[in-house]
């Protein structure tokens, strides 16, 4: 067995892998980049080097510095981890030749797939289905151009080197084929290094299905069943369940018995994924993932075992553990991720400073997460906190407890999206797997939610907003006994006292009077509407409770910079306390100036100072956490003046153009 382990990734997946590294005694190292010098893996590990600067190809793609960083460590081995490094053929063979152990398979295999242009004619020869399209040498724009013109739209352009979505445009108009064809060069190379592109027949509506496939160096190839990937945003998976469920078990077995006849064609070791698009009746192979997926953990569930394991077992030269007699599954399970994120804002990711991240507990619920309260959630890498997993004996119960689970995920510092994926969990096109890739885009609409916070619900912000005070008032006196006037109650000699709060959220206002004093020692009022009976007042750290009407009403909170977050059953109110003398005000905006809603780097300026623009027109593009956004204009004006050029890191809130 290995007896030290290097990780070369971070996060969630790095703290997955110690924790079976440390289950087994093997000793382990972390790198790390300077913006990741206090991260939850960082702390983990026995042993932490920092490898570089915060730009992923100055650390954690920086092939040299982590074998550099092995030798001097003693590590004998290395997990790539998923991402970064994991798919790079050339690192897979720089660890072998460096006389360290790559945990993955060999870079023949990794190879043979990181193209998809080669796989698909590889797959296609060995009698495995594949999707019509061009995978041609010539890869000049303008002759993409004219191949994809032939083929029937809708059409899929994607990099070919490329994994996760990344990269990929759909095409459904003519007009579109030339600006999707250049967007995706654009980032296959930026993200990638290879511009080679794929053209493919887009199915609108299929299911993705995975096979999970396991190799050892003796020949053994076996698959530990599938997997559902389906709900995905912007190609990036979000929800992922095992088994895949409502597949005709001929079908199931075909698809199973395909994947493994893709495994032992490239010679695969180690663990991998061989994805497919299901659609009606039909599947065809998609790529493969020469690597651990994200979503393992939903396989574990399902047959007990540790993944992880036995990739360390493999890499050791060992058989594998199982048979595929042996391999044995049982319920079901399904995963969330959890990503720094805000669903109000189109999903642009979020960044900065955890105040609180609590992760859910109990009875078959798993949480792999590479953050918790207290970290700082940088804008230079993917936005993945952690992962939520549930297991039960039906998918009914399984994606109950899931979405319970997440109701019970409280994150405060950044956006998250944990109550919009609860939301999935229990809509009934997903429970009864009528779902599909273009779930989201049919139904995202649905999911969506601002509905004003009841009068319960402020309630309990005021309660607490209250305590808050109180303790500042205590905070200010130093440390001197209280007085009389650190008294935050309102009071007033022989009459009920009312002190008011006030609340905003999404540009709504909301007053709240407790009154005390009087027949009751505590009533509420919330905006005009009568006063409500309080008893029962309960407050901790993060809990609060009150007795209304008889009705016992609790809430998970925590005040953070002017944000009151409450957090009431699968409703979350991120409710600004608002203080008469605070005054926003933004002289860019007053001013024409359009800025970045989040840090980045300027990938693409589409105009130039003097230039008109109609109100949508693409002004630039900036890259955050992985993935290009779009910057357009608000309205019809002139280009006044740019702030910034292509390769500019740009933080949030910087003035990026100027339009009149």
């Amino acid at each position: 067995m290995i007896d030290s382990l290097l990780v070369a990734n971070r996060g969630e997946i790095a703290c997955r892998i110690f924790r079976t590294a440390r289950r087994l005694g093997i000793r382990t190292i972390a790198v790390y980049s300077d913006v990741d010098a206090r991260a939850k893996h960082v702390r983990q590990a026995d042993t932490a080097v920092c490898i570089g600067g915060a730009a992923a190809r100055e650390s954690y793609l920086n092939i040299g510095r982590i074998l550099e960083t092995a030798a001097a460590s003693g590590a004998q081995a290395i997990h790539p981890g998923y991402g970064f490094l994991s798919e790079h053929a050339q690192f897979a063979a720089a660890c072998v030749e460096a006389g360290r152990i790559f945990v993955g398979p060999p870079a023949s295999a990794m190879a043979a797939m990181s193209s998809k242009i080669v796989a698909k004619a590889r797959m296609r020869a060995a009698g495995v289905p594949v999707l019509p399209g061009y995978d041609g040498a010539d890869q000049d724009l303008a002759h993409l151009d004219a191949q994809a013109r032939r083929l029937p739209l809708p059409l899929m352009i994607k990099p070919a080197a490329g994994g996760g979505g990344k990269g990929m445009h759909i095409v459904t108009e003519a007009a579109q084929i030339g600006p999707a064809l250049a967007a995706a060069r654009r980032l296959a190379e930026s993200a990638f290094g290879d511009g080679t592109l794929l053209l493919e027949r887009f199915l609108a509506t299929p299911r993705h299905v995975e096979v999970q496939v396991f190799a050892d160096t003796m020949g053994n190839v076996i698959h530990l069943g599938d997997r559902d990937c389906s709900i995905q945003r912007r190609h990036q998976k979000v929800i992922e369940e095992a088994p895949a469920p409502d597949i005709p078990d001929d079908v199931r077995g075909r698809m199973r018995n395909a994947a493994l006849v893709v495994a032992r064609e490239i010679g695969y070791v180690g663990a991998g994924t061989v994805e497919f698009l299901f659609d009606a009746g039909s599947f065809y192979f998609m790529e493969m993932n020469t690597r651990l997926q994200v979503e393992h953990t939903v396989t574990e569930a399902i047959t007990g075992l540790d993944l992880v394991e036995w990739q360390l077992r493999v890499a050791s030269g060992e058989p594998l553990p199982l048979e595929q007699s042996q391999v044995a599954f049982r319920g079901h399970a399904v995963e969330a991720r959890v990503c720094a994120e805000d669903p109000q804002r189109d999903f642009l990711p979020s960044s900065g400073h955890l105040q609180l991240m609590s992760w859910p507990r109990g009875e078959s619920v798993r949480v792999d997460a590479g953050f918790e309260s207290g970290d700082d959630v940088p804008s230079t890498y993917d936005s993945l906190l952690g992962k939520v997993i549930a297991w039960a004996a039906t998918r009914d119960a399984a994606s109950a407890r899931l979405a319970r689970g997440l109701d019970e995920t409280y994150c405060a510092g950044v956006h998250t999206n944990e109550r919009w994926l609860a939301r999935i969990l229990r809509n009934e096109r997903f429970l009864t797997a009528r779902h599909s890739v273009a779930f989201l885009q049919e139904s995202g609409a649905d999911l969506q939610r601002t509905a004003d916070p009841p009068a319960p619900a402020l309630i309990l912000a005021a309660l607490v907003a209250a305590q808050a005070a109180a303790h500042q008032a205590a905070n200010d006196g130093g440390n001197r006994a209280p007085g009389p006037w650190d008294a935050t109650d309102g009071f007033t000699p022989n009459l009920p006292a009312t002190v008011e709060f006030a609340f905003r959220w999404h540009e709504r206002h909301y007053k709240v009077g407790l009154v005390y004093g009087g027949e009751v020692p505590v009533r509420a009022v919330v905006d005009d509407a009568p006063p409500l009976d309080l008893a029962d007042i309960a407050l901790s750290d993060n809990e609060v409770a009150v007795r209304l009407r008889s009705a016992l009403l609790r809430g998970h909170y925590c005040v953070d910079r002017g944000h009151l977050h409450l957090w009431t059953g699968p409703e979350h109110f991120d409710l600004l306390q608002d203080d008469p003398r605070d005054i926003e005000y933004s002289a860019s905006a007053a001013g024409g100036g359009l800025t970045t809603p989040l840090p980045g780097v300027v990938v693409a300026v589409s105009v130039k100072p003097g230039q008109e623009v109609a109100a949508g027109d693409v002004l630039m593009v900036v890259e955050a956490m992985k993935m290009e956004h779009t910057i357009t204009a608000p309205r019809a004006g002139t280009v006044k003046a740019i702030h910034c050029a292509p390769g500019d890191r740009v933080p949030e809130g910087k003035a990026l153009i100027e339009l009149v």
